[in-house]
């Protein structure tokens, strides 16, 4: 969902070498050709530590494990789940649709959020999101939705519509950027994690992402994941790699 300030400038919007972290430990010690039979035996700390090495609780939806080749795209697996990660590389299945789609109970940027698309969450986003907004309230925040769900077909014309306008995909936008240096978006980048949200297009992340930066974008995940993403810094996509989530970071 996409949220602003009064001035209409922010949006809190809602809406993935893999061997990398591998250590090595095969060094030779002192000039003897005998192998060091004890440089060869895991230490019991390295021993603990290796039997109590539990796998990430986001394994299931790494990247690597959430995607299928059909029809010559890639396609999600984890359409349902809260952690899908959706981007340019990485489709929805054909003709997917939120079978729970609400609107929450939010003040909205524009009159007759009943008739708006735009309007609907899913519901347990949409439910994160007024807790989002009674705990910016509390901080004496003032925020706006402004957009949450888009079809397919509206997501088409809108990039349409930007291409024969602007004739690219995406358009840094300098007055909205700016909405990250207000003081309602950096305690949205400090407290949308808490509520289950990320900032989801990250200064500096544009290459992981694929789109520029946008600080009013939040993008729900349940707050297990959003604390864990927030407090590593790197974008969902760097997040949910295989190489990371092994990496025990």
């Amino acid at each position: 969902m996409t949220t602003h300030k009064m001035s209409r400038w922010g949006a809190v919007a809602m809406g993935t070498a893999l061997a990398a972290g591998l250590l090595s430990a095969c060094g030779d010690a002192g000039a003897t050709n005998k192998p060091d039979q004890e440089a060869q035996q895991p230490s019991g700390e390295q021993t603990n530590a290796q039997e109590t090495s539990t796998p990430s609780p986001f394994a299931a939806d790494s990247l690597q494990a959430t995607l299928e080749q059909k029809d010559g795209k890639d396609v999600v697996t984890n359409s349902t789940s809260m952690r899908v990660v959706v981007n340019k590389q990485r489709y929805l299945p054909d003709g997917y649709e939120p079978s729970d789609l609400v609107i929450p109970n939010v003040p909205f940027s524009y009159g007759d959020a009943e008739a708006q698309e735009k309007s609907h969450l899913r519901k347990e986003a949409a439910e994160a999101l007024e807790q989002l907004f009674e705990g910016a309230k509390a901080a004496d925040i003032e925020l706006y939705a402004v957009s949450g769900y888009r079809s397919y077909a509206r997501q088409k014309n809108i990039y349409d519509r930007n291409v024969s306008i602007k004739g690219a995909l995406s358009v840094n936008n300098d007055l909205e950027q700016t909405f990250g240096d207000t003081e309602e978006g950096r305690w949205l980048a400090d407290h949308a994690q808490e509520y289950g949200f990320i900032v989801h297009y990250l200064k500096g992340k544009e290459q992981q992402t694929g789109y520029s930066y946008e600080p009013w974008h939040i993008r729900y995940v349940g707050k297990e994941l959003a604390e864990a993403v927030h407090a590593s810094g790197l974008s969902l996509e760097e997040y949910l790699d295989e190489s990371n989530l092994n990496s025990g970071k």
